[in-house]
């Protein structure tokens, strides 16, 4: 079944979304994230996805009080991208704060033998963050685009306990344009790893969670979506998209 991630990006310590990862295209939704992921939670989130947008450019953890105060407040696992880089940091989310999962992006390209080592030191716990422009990878906060292939970065890790794959189109992302046949299929390929995939990025009618659905039923991998500006501007209502998710799983 195609589980709903909300997502709650944090920029000085409130809720915002960025528009294809652009730190001067944002909108701030709320000053208080924390009353946010109770909501979310309230309307039946079963997890909640949490970045760090300070954190993705400085390259540390930069919104760990909130962060903690979120975790704290709800009964759902949180995960947690943005910053994260090295292994005091891992270490500090996973153990101390008490995020379930950490989304690795930028030191999975940089350092592919250091994320391998973090998988295997908390597997299931570890995910891979593949944010992509026209399928290469990009790090530090989207402000770089690489020459890799975001899926030739995921197979080096096949055979790994990796927690998923964290796939996100940036140019689809905050634009409420839906997700493109292209970003789809890409979708279907990281699926097609073995490794569980959660699109991120595009999702912003009802019909787009079809189209993940239509997609699973091939690529039962593909088992997640993160849904962000949608919910904020309600062209998702998160117990609709769910009640859909569920007739389809009967």
């Amino acid at each position: 079944m195609l589980e709903l991630i909300p997502a709650i990006d944090l920029r000085g310590g409130r809720c915002v979304r960025l528009r294809q990862g652009d730190y001067n295209q944002e909108t701030i939704f709320n000053d208080d994230p924390v009353a946010v992921a109770r909501e979310w939670e309230r309307q039946g989130a079963t997890r909640i996805h949490l970045v760090d947008l300070d954190g993705a450019k400085a390259g540390e953890v930069r919104n760990g009080e909130v962060i903690r105060a979120i975790v704290q407040a709800v009964q759902v696992p949180c995960q947690l991208g943005g910053g994260l880089r090295t292994a005091e940091t891992i270490d500090l989310v996973l153990n101390e704060i008490g995020i379930e999962r950490a989304i690795i992006g930028t030191q999975a390209l940089k350092q592919p033998e250091w994320f391998r080592s973090m998988v295997e030191a908390y597997p299931q716990r570890v995910a891979l963050g593949l944010d992509a422009r026209d399928s290469l990878v990009a790090t530090a906060g989207w402000l770089e685009v690489s020459q890799t292939p975001a899926i030739e970065l995921a197979r080096q890790f096949v055979g790994l306990p990796v927690a998923a794959i964290i796939y996100t189109n940036i140019a689809n992302d905050g634009m409420m344009q839906g997700i493109d046949p292209g970003t789809l299929r890409d979708l279907r390929e990281m699926a097609a790893l073995g490794i569980s995939v959660i699109a991120s990025g595009g999702v912003t009618t009802l019909r787009d969670i079809e189209n993940l659905l239509e997609a699973g039923q091939q690529s039962p991998c593909l088992n997640a979506a993160i849904i962000g500006r949608a919910l904020y501007e309600q062209t998702i209502l998160l117990p609709e998209a769910l009640n859909l998710v569920h007739s389809r799983a009967l």
